[in-house]
């Protein structure tokens, strides 16, 4: 039974760890898409964040 819970408690880990990453990139293109789309400024998309 140790080893059982062991097991799920090391799927839940990296279940958690993955939907962290995905959430974390999206995240970031949301942020770059915001801060470097149609709506920013030319100067703002000429910013190193934006290349």
């Amino acid at each position: 039974m140790d080893r059982r819970n062991t097991l799920v408690s090391l799927a839940l880990v990296l279940l958690c760890g993955g939907i962290l990453v995905v959430f974390t990139d999206v995240e970031l293109k949301v942020v770059q898409w915001v801060n470097c789309g149609p709506l920013a400024s030319s100067e703002a998309r000429r910013a190193p964040l934006c290349q």
